[in-house]
Parts: C-alpha cells; structure tokens; sequence
C-alpha cells in the first residue's frame, strides 16, 4: 500500500512542478517526504536498491502528473493569457512571505541583501531575449541540444531547492509554452537532452544544495527570494481589460491564497 501511496504523492509533485510559481520542493515537504527525498538523491549508492524503489514510485506519479495536467494548461494558457498570467502571478506572490521568513532567520544582517540583489538581476538577464531562447532551444543541431542540456541542469537546482520551481525557471527563460508542447506532442529530441540534464543537475547538485540551505540558509533564501520576485516582469502579461481584468484579479487572489494554505501546511 505505502507504494501506491508514494505514486500519488508524487503525481502531486509532478502537478505542482508544472505551475510556474509552485515548488515541487515545497510540495515535498507539504507531503512530508522531502527529506527522505533529498537523502535518497544525495545517497543514492549508499542502499541503492531501496532508493531506486523509493525514487521509482515518486517517478511514475510524477509523469503521470505531468503527462494529464500539461495539455490541460497548455489549453487554458492559450484560450486565457491574461487570466492565467495573473494566477501565475498570484501564486508567485503567495510564495514570497514564507521565503522572506527564511531568508531572515536567526542573525539579521543587512548585507544578506546583496543576495537577493543577484537573485534579482539573474532572473533578469536570463529573462532578457525569451525569443532568442526559444529559437535556440527548438532549432535543430548540437547547439540545441547543448542550451537544453543547460538549461536541463538550471532546472534541476529549481527542482531541488523548495520555494522556487522548475517550470518557473522555464517560464523565465522563455521555454515553459514550447516544453509544455513538446511534452504533449511526445517532442523526444527536445526532450531527451533536457531530461538527461535535469537528471544528472539534480544527482550534482542535491549535495551542494543541501549543505548550502544548512549552512548558509539566510544567504541561499535571499537569493531565491531576488529569483521569485525578479521573476514578476516575464510573467507579467500586460494590462486586461473588460470581463478579463475581473477575472485576472480574481486568478491572482486565488493563487495567492492557495500558495499560501500550501505554505502555512509547510510551516505546521
């Protein structure tokens, strides 16, 4: 029964990672497995048959999740730009108390701000020409396939770290739409190189990270924090009007108050 449990819950991660703004981290830890998560990944060859399993039955549920939510959206975005870039917004906004908690706890230091500077000015630059990545990342040839491979381990550490997402960072770099399309239309030359980054970013990375989050939590939040709220410029699709202004204010108060139920379960 605990495995059909941990597909589940992992449907639930891989639904949430598709929201630019949800952290599948956060899920994680809503769900109470992000610990055994970040162990698993960061000792893997320790018991390597018992993490295999573990990671397995999270796998399964989250392609699942992927694979029945991501034609949904691309749907909904397509049909409602406005109304969904505005929820978007909503829920990146509903992430950004629980952060700034994060970010000063313990010893306040000012300096601390010079993190979130960066996080800021990162998010920025990658957001700078979305065109030009897109172009990038659907032509064809080696360059391609190196810039999704990249791009595939940026999105691994967005994976692993809880507060920030991995389809956010897409969102910003300008291949959320195009990926969410070339999972619905089983794209395996945009996907593979992608994959195999995520996979290896997130082997590379889940040491690091942890340790970063330990020992220097207050930096590494303030710098997530510059991310989540350099990240409201890309998202943010222009002024609606009419019927749709109602209706995106009212997607952006829902996704705030959902990410915050989410957050404040986090915290309990």
């Amino acid at each position: 029964m605990k495995y059909l449990v941990n597909i589940f819950k992992g449907l639930a991660i891989g639904v949430a990672t598709l929201v630019p703004g949800v952290s599948g981290g956060t899920m994680a830890i809503v769900l109470g497995i992000y610990d055994d998560l970040l162990h698993a990944v960061g000792s893997f060859f320790k018991d390597w048959k018992k993490h295999t399993i573990f990671l397995a039955q999270l796998g399964i549920g989250g392609l699942l999740g992927v694979l029945l939510l991501s034609r949904l959206l691309e749907d909904v975005i397509g049909r409602y730009p406005f109304v969904m870039g505005f929820f978007f917004i909503g829920v990146i906004l509903g992430g950004v108390p629980v952060l700034y908690k994060k970010s000063t706890e313990g010893k306040s230091d000012i300096r601390n701000l010079i993190f979130l500077i960066i996080g800021f000015a990162i998010v920025l630059l990658l957001s700078a020409e979305p065109e030009a990545t897109t172009t990038l990342a659907t032509m064809e040839g080696f360059k391609s396939v190196l810039f999704l491979f990249v791009a595939g381990l940026v999105i691994a550490v967005a994976l692993v770290l809880p507060g920030i997402s991995a389809s956010f960072m897409l969102y910003v770099m300008g291949l959320y739409s195009v990926t969410l399309n070339a999972i619905n239309t089983r794209n395996i030359p945009f996907l593979v190189p992608l994959a195999i980054g995520v996979g290896l970013g997130t082997l590379a990375t889940t040491k690091a990270i942890e340790m970063l989050l330990q020992k220097y939590a207050a930096q590494s939040y303030m710098l997530i924090l510059g991310f989540v709220l350099g990240s409201l410029k890309p998202v943010f699709p222009g002024i609606p009007k009419g019927y749709s202004a109602v209706a995106s204010v009212a997607a952006l108060v829902i996704g705030f108050l959902i990410i915050r139920w989410l957050s404040k379960k986090e915290l309990a």
